[in-house]
């Protein structure tokens, strides 16, 4: 009867429930409040865990019954499907996106890996001279030398399109993205490896470049995009995690169900991510490979790094759901 009585004590969320489904039903399912729309989803995986214990212990068909509707009722409207908002997308990156940012373990997961192996590779690659040799070979090092010859200023006039530019960067720099968010599918590892395989190589690059005797070409092209793709990475990287982890602890529901889930979660840290990619792009095409002076874009990469943390701390925040301590 252990089950019996803890179902019984938890009529109350059932409640919860069934009252924010008919306020969202009321607003005829306009764009629910970021709170709500997290909120719905906490209430969503508890009862289909009740459902799921309802089930196995035979509880009455009236209480099994309205279980089933109330979670059917939640689930349309998790997963309802409704046209295109540009009001939407907004609220979902530059709300829902840190929101869930601010708390997850896998963001942190995720910028331990790239940020803790890049460091460590740029230093060892800048301290030992055959050491970037041995992790992407010569051939990529003199490829990477012989790119960065030239100052930046005496290639403006070379035959590029800054437009034609920016669109292939989004295009290559997005499908780094997507590899470390779709790779999460192999239990969270998938993401991992893609996320280590890229902070080694942009490492070892970055360190050995420190060194070469086109170090100020180099660092002149990279610094102003640098924080918006390199951090784009890492949401990437931490959406893949989240989706993977809801293939290991399933919340009772079937794997299926809970990647559709956690995955349905993601995407709007992945959104994030598309964004940063997109500003990244649009830097490196129009002001990295521009002649203006490097204080110039080491201001932009200064504003872009301090826009991310502002981002991140206070993203999606409202005044009346801070408490004394900071905390939502």
């Amino acid at each position: 009867m252990r089950v019996v009585e803890r179902l019984a004590r938890r009529e109350s969320t059932w409640r919860e429930l069934d009252a924010l489904l008919l306020m969202l039903e009321d607003q005829k399912w306009k764009p629910a409040h970021a709170a709500q729309v997290i909120r719905l989803g906490e209430l969503y995986r508890s009862v289909c865990t009740d459902l799921m214990l309802a089930e196995s212990y035979d509880l009455p068909a009236e209480t099994v019954g309205f279980l089933h509707a109330l979670v059917g009722r939640a689930h349309n409207a998790v997963y309802r499907v409704q046209g295109f908002k540009l009001k939407d997308l907004a609220e979902s990156i530059f709300v829902v996106a840190p929101r869930l940012l601010r708390r997850d373990p896998a963001l942190r997961v995720a910028a331990l890996v790239f940020y803790g192996l890049f460091l460590l590779f740029a230093v060892l690659a800048a301290g030992q001279a055959d050491f970037a040799t041995k992790i992407v070979g010569d051939a990529a090092l003199e490829n990477m030398e012989h790119m960065y010859e030239q100052p930046i200023s005496e290639r403006s006039g070379s035959q590029r399109s800054d437009s034609t530019m920016a669109g292939f960067y989004i295009l290559n720099n997005t499908s780094i993205g997507l590899k470390c968010f779709a790779w999460g599918l192999f239990l969270g590892i998938g993401s991992i490896f893609m996320m280590a395989s890229n902070a080694i190589t942009l490492g070892t690059v970055f360190g050995h470049m420190a060194t070469a005797p086109q170090a100020a070409n180099f660092y002149t092209f990279v610094t102003a995009h640098g924080p918006f793709e390199l951090t784009a990475i890492v949401f990437s990287g931490a959406a893949g995690l989240r989706m993977g982890w809801g293939l290991v602890v399933t919340q009772g529901q079937s794997r299926l169900g809970s990647l559709r889930r956690e995955a349905h979660a993601a995407m709007p840290i992945v959104g994030a991510a598309v964004v940063l990619f997109a500003l990244a792009a649009f830097i490196e095409g129009f002001v990295s490979a521009s002649p203006a002076p490097y204080e110039f874009k080491a201001g932009i990469a200064i504003a872009s790094t301090f826009a991310l943390l502002a981002y991140l701390l206070f993203g999606g925040r409202e005044p009346f759901l801070l408490t004394n301590d900071g905390n939502e």
